[in-house]
């Protein structure tokens, strides 16, 4: 059993193995040090992808070694293997459990047959319910350079030569900067260049307005961009081919009551979605580029159905050529969306006739961007600002003493809204999550 009395001040940090382009890390080398001068033991498992290296996590004094079983609580940023999890282990990382991901739910039987404890990040929330650790804008960030360089691919495919061709995936600039400098040029080239003339008005239009979507906006801000409101789309006037049109997309313009009556009200659609119904297809023929970058769940209504793909591809209708799925929920609001990629396989056609899908962006119908560990793509940078996030709350935790009751446990508020698990047993909040392992 791990040692998870007050006494033992400790912490671990695990190396990600999801794929081998993962190379984050959920506390940096800068974090650790402070750590260590207050008194923790830190313990490291050794990496030779992680982003920082383990002589640098060597010299900001944590212990790098494989064997962390020591550690009260062990820290992670994506899944963990059932062969990782120690008898009463506690445990901090996104497990993507809350929706019953079915993936994800032998590792969760794990974590309640072991009776450890589980906290994931995704329920790290301040009194009004807004998260507080994510890699948010950095799946925005890294979406849409891979979205953009998905539309140049595509598009080269289809005999047009454009600006977009130039744009690399996220992973292959040095840097964010290095990144965003590239976009610059290309910005100018679309300004100087423009772009095809049956593309006109060329139209990029994103969902949500959150931390992802500003993340992917502040990378197609750097293009010669002009923003424009949905009700405008099919009537933009003089449209320029030196432009990309953006268009953001809020909850009022993807549903609408059923009831003919009934206005539509953020509050009650987030409360009641059963009282609304889709209407996002309305705006699909004026899209070029759809990049989602919404929070979905089974109760609401989707954006865009098999069914209404396939409907337009019947009546030849005007569909966008590449969709940049961030949110990347398998079958959810996109729900052409059958399998998540990697960054090295990024890309898949589905064909919207067929119901089937080709990997790549040489296939018929329409190319799918869909990575589920975008951050990864710019993992300095991410991990440095999640590091910072998670830094406040790690010493309060590798304090705590997590053998008491649940009601005794001392904790930050924060941080106990996001114990998913504990001693094997869920919590109040997510007593739910019992129907997913019957």
């Amino acid at each position: 059993m791990v040692d998870l009395s007050g006494g033992n001040v400790s912490i671990g940090i695990r190396c990600e193995d999801k794929n081998e382009f993962e190379r984050r890390t959920p506390l940096v080398p800068g974090d650790v040090r402070r750590l260590v001068e207050r008194g923790v033991k830190v313990f490291v498992q050794p990496s030779p992808r992680r982003i920082f290296s383990d002589e640098e996590y060597t010299r900001a004094g944590a212990l790098v070694q494989e064997d962390i079983s020591g550690a009260k609580i062990v820290f992670g940023v994506k899944e963990m293997p059932v062969s990782f999890f120690q008898e009463g282990g506690a445990y901090t990382f996104f497990s993507h459990t809350i929706k019953g991901q079915k993936h994800n739910m032998p590792m969760l039987c794990r974590l309640v047959d072991l009776g450890c404890t589980l906290v994931d990040y995704e329920k790290v929330t301040d009194d009004r319910g807004r998260r507080l650790i994510f890699f948010g804008r950095h799946a925005g960030l890294a979406g849409m350079f891979d979205t953009l360089w998905a539309v140049g691919m595509r598009l080269k495919h289809m005999g047009y030569d454009t600006p977009f061709y130039r744009i690399r995936q996220a992973r292959f600039y040095g840097s964010l900067e290095e990144g965003k400098r590239e976009m610059e040029k290309v910005a100018r080239e679309i300004e100087t260049r423009g772009l095809p003339e049956e593309f006109v008005p060329f139209v990029v239009g994103i969902t949500g307005y959150g931390n992802v979507s500003r993340g992917a906006q502040e990378i197609l801000d750097i293009l010669p961009v002009e923003e424009v409101f949905p009700e405008q789309l099919g009537a933009i006037e003089n449209p320029s081919p030196n432009k990309i049109y953006k268009v953001v997309f809020k909850e009022e313009h993807m549903v609408e009551p059923v009831d003919p009556g009934a206005v539509f009200d953020l509050q009650d659609y987030y409360d009641h979605p059963e009282k609304y119904r889709g209407v996002f297809e309305r705006y699909l023929e004026h899209i070029t580029v759809l990049v989602n970058c919404i929070y979905w769940d089974p109760r609401y209504p989707r954006l865009v159905t098999r069914e209404a793909m396939r409907r337009f591809f019947e009546e030849g209708r005007k569909f966008p050529i590449v969709i940049g799925d961030i949110s990347c929920d398998i079958e959810g609001s996109i729900e052409a969306t059958v399998k998540a990629t990697d960054p090295g396989n990024p890309l898949f056609t589905y064909d919207p006739m067929t119901g089937s899908v080709e990997d790549g962006y040489t296939g018929r119908g329409v190319v799918i961007m869909a990575i589920d560990t975008l951050p990864a793509e710019i993992p300095r940078e991410a991990s440095e600002h999640f590091s910072r996030s998670l830094f406040p709350f790690v010493e309060k935790m590798a304090r705590a003493d997590w053998t008491v009751q649940f009601e005794k446990l001392d904790l930050p508020a924060e941080i106990k809204r996001a114990v998913i698990l504990y001693h094997g047993e869920f919590t109040p909040p997510f007593e739910y999550m019992k129907d997913f392992l019957e």
